[in-house]
């Protein structure tokens, strides 16, 4: 068999992958040039327009909506990061039979299903008598985000030589002193890239949210789900398109900057196993 025929690919796999990112895609394409229809259709492009932007920005409650998911994104994003990073720290520096369990079992809510752990959350909300809001939507998405956070950082912590630290103790640091000047500083990409991930990740999640908000304000992904069954509007695609637009581009800001700071590997490299030393 010559080798040129060997590096052809086949046509059936290529025919494949083609159909499968076309019907991945193509929905979430057809969202957002409807969202510039100028009619109120959702099946026949009438011309470009941008009423549907301007109908979202003077909706209160959409932008109320908005804001409370700004809101829990940001608290959820700085406090998982501060229990993941204490979590990482911890289970990188214990290296027993318990600890490599504890370990184990930080990785559940990766693939435990979404829809389990609203219900979990929603039954000790209620269990414990707190009332439904945005601080219950804030808990269950902190509680959930922990294990990104302590996946990316633990993976970052294990590329790091443990010789710098302890140079540091010989330098005369005090342990916090070693964690606070050497460690967390080489962190830094680590703990931004899973910072912003973590925000995109809570921005625009639907399950956590529906099943631990209160009345009012909600979360905007639980707003449209509102709006959506009182009939679709055009402005809803204008929003998806904007959530699609921001959670983008964070995911990319996630993956992307660590290797701004000189940093070979980005946080998709942490999360996937393909880091490169």
């Amino acid at each position: 068999m010559s080798a040129g025929r060997l590096e052809r690919k086949p046509l059936l796999a290529v025919a494949v992958t083609v159909a499968f990112f076309a019907w991945l895609y193509l929905p979430i394409v057809a969202v957002a040039l409807f969202s510039f229809n100028s009619a109120k259709s959702l099946s026949v492009f009438s011309g470009f327009s941008t009423r549907w932007y301007s109908d979202f920005f003077s909706n209160s409650a959409l932008l109320e909506s908005l804001s409370a998911s700004l809101r829990i994104a940001t608290v959820a994003a700085l406090g998982s990061l501060v229990l993941g990073t204490m979590l990482a720290l911890g289970l990188e520096r214990i290296t027993s039979r318990p600890a490599r369990a504890v370990g184990a079992v930080t990785l559940m809510p990766l693939v435990t299903p979404e829809i389990v752990t609203g219900v979990a959350a929603l039954l000790l909300f209620t269990g414990v008598g707190l009332k439904l809001s945005l601080s219950t939507v804030t808990l269950a998405e902190i509680t959930f985000s922990i294990a990104y956070v302590t996946v990316i950082v633990r993976g970052r912590l294990g590329s790091m030589s443990p010789e710098v630290e302890e140079a540091a103790r010989d330098l005369g640091c005090t342990p916090w002193q070693a964690l606070r000047l050497v460690t967390l500083p080489a962190l830094f990409p680590a703990l931004l890239g899973s910072g912003l991930l973590v925000f995109a990740l809570v921005f625009d999640d639907f399950v956590l949210a529906f099943f631990t908000t209160g009345v009012d304000p909600q979360p905007l992904p639980v707003r449209i789900y509102s709006s959506i069954r009182f009939g679709i509007s055009p402005a809803i695609n204008a929003v998806g398109t904007l959530m699609l637009l921001v959670s983008g581009l964070l995911i990319v800001a996630a993956l992307l900057l660590p290797r701004l700071f000189n940093r070979k590997t980005s946080s998709l490299d942490l999360i996937t196993g393909g880091e490169r030393r």
